[in-house]
């Protein structure tokens, strides 16, 4: 095997997704070796199912102000396997949540029949964002569901906001729901993958939220959204658990699983990184649990659009590169597009995006975020292993730039068809040299990664 192209996005220079010759990148000279990469194809781990992004009320309503042409220049941009990031999986929310224009439930008012469900604010702005993103995928993505928040009248605050619980006499009603809300999607020929049983289930949010403990999950699983899911066709549907931070994802784990029949009807768990760095919590649970599905489901920039920003696109490589080497199995972003205020939000919680939508000029920002993507979903394909992948350095981080924060972070993984991926994002404000060692490889060369640089090595 030899090196046949790396695959580079660096801040001070041109280089975006831009492919490049290996000789391109040589070092003149080793004589500021950062580091040593050692991949082990011998070595594996386990297979990821592919990346993805969620198709949101607000994301759709954003691209929906752009020309037709645009608007789908966009959705190909993540989900064409061929021109764009190759995206097989996607989230999308039952009921409305914060990225809706409100909130809104397919009943609205009390109706135990459900003879009143509607799908309309579903038909009217999601669903056709749905189903460009499948016909760009090549006619089938991965989606998964999540609800935010039951209808007011099923909740104790008779509220779809500021958390409140689900009434119990209502959980095989709201069972019963979801599998109507399935039942329609497939309908019109959307197709669902897996879904979780509620979006961050321990927040109080002033946005749709609704809280549910550990136990009340697994019990809801087990003994009414499983069996409801079963009866109507669909038990081969995985139900994911937590869907919240990183902190709490081994301790909810280990509650839910806990609860009798519980390993029979819980897919896995799905957890966001909006409390920080936990990644032995990741590596804990996909160790305790190895046949489940572990998967990233929700992580943006908080506080509003950042226009040019640098730092999304880093952040973004520093999570997915750890989610990985910690024992993930899917990696999916929050809304795929936002206006330029990081909105629309009905309750103004507004947050960055890979791409920002000028509504008023007709234009479209590609933030670093979205090419920093690409340098995982181009190039890790669904079905890939991920192997070893270990960095020796003699140097302290501080070395390098002479910020003891920084450094480089890499992941590695072999494809479907034998070709192995190596990701290296160097966070520093120097060149990182290092030099590639893996017993496929014939070549013994130092290579530079630019500063707040990413490349994508692929190994053939």
């Amino acid at each position: 095997m030899k090196l046949v192209n790396i695959h580079e996005t660096a801040k001070d220079s041109a280089s975006r997704l831009s492919q490049l010759n290996p000789a391109e990148r040589e070092a003149s000279s080793p004589k500021h070796l950062s580091c040593v990469v050692k991949i082990d194809p011998n070595r594996t781990y386990q297979t990821v199912e592919g990346f993805g992004g969620a198709l949101t009320e607000a994301s759709a309503y954003v691209l929906s102000a752009l020309p037709e042409e645009k608007r789908e220049e966009v959705i190909a941009s993540f989900f064409d396997p061929v021109a764009g990031h190759g995206w097989t999986l996607a989230r999308t929310h039952i009921n409305s949540c914060d990225f809706s224009l409100e909130n809104w439930a397919c009943v609205e008012q009390t109706d135990e029949t459900l003879e009143s469900f509607s799908m309309e604010k579903v038909e009217q702005r999601q669903l056709p964002l749905i189903k460009r993103a499948i016909a760009h995928a090549g006619g089938s993505l991965k989606l998964m569901l999540t609800p935010w928040s039951p209808p007011a009248w099923m909740k104790d605050n008779n509220d779809m906001n500021h958390g409140g619980a689900l009434l119990k006499k209502y959980y095989p009603l709201w069972a019963a729901y979801i599998v109507r809300f399935i039942d329609e999607l497939k309908a019109r020929n959307v197709p669902v993958w897996c879904m979780s049983v509620q979006n961050e289930p321990e927040a109080t949010q002033t946005w749709d939220s609704c809280r549910w403990t550990g136990t009340e999950e697994a019990e809801f699983a087990v003994n009414n959204l499983g069996p409801a899911l079963e009866k109507a066709g669909y038990q081969d549907l995985p139900i994911l658990v937590w869907d919240h931070n990183r902190d709490r994802l081994f301790d909810r784990m280990k509650e839910t699983m806990s609860v009798p029949g519980a390993d029979e009807y819980i897919g896995g768990a799905a957890f966001h990184w909006y409390s920080g760095d936990q990644y032995d919590t990741v590596r804990k649970t996909s160790l305790t649990w190895p046949g489940k599905k572990l998967l990233f489901t929700e992580g943006c920039v908080e506080g509003g659009a950042r226009p040019g920003a640098w730092f999304p696109g880093e952040r973004y490589a520093h999570n997915i590169i750890n989610d990985l080497n910690s024992g993930c199995t899917g990696w999916i972003d929050w809304n795929i597009a936002l206006d330029m205020e990081g909105g629309p939000n009905h309750v103004g919680n507004f947050c960055d995006a890979p791409v920002l939508v000028d509504t008023e000029n007709k234009t479209v920002l590609y933030q670093s975020s979205w090419y920093y993507l690409g340098h995982f979903s181009r190039f890790i394909k669904p079905g890939a292993v991920r192997i070893d992948c270990a960095m020796d350095s003699w140097m302290t981080p501080a070395t390098v730039d002479g910020r003891m924060g920084n450094t480089m972070e890499s992941c590695a993984f072999r494809n479907p068809d034998g070709t192995i991926a190596l990701v290296l994002c160097n966070r520093t404000e120097a060149d990182m040299i290092y030099t590639l060692e893996c017993p496929q490889l014939s070549e013994d060369k130092a290579f530079r990664c630019p500063p707040r640089g990413i490349q994508t090595l692929l190994i053939g």
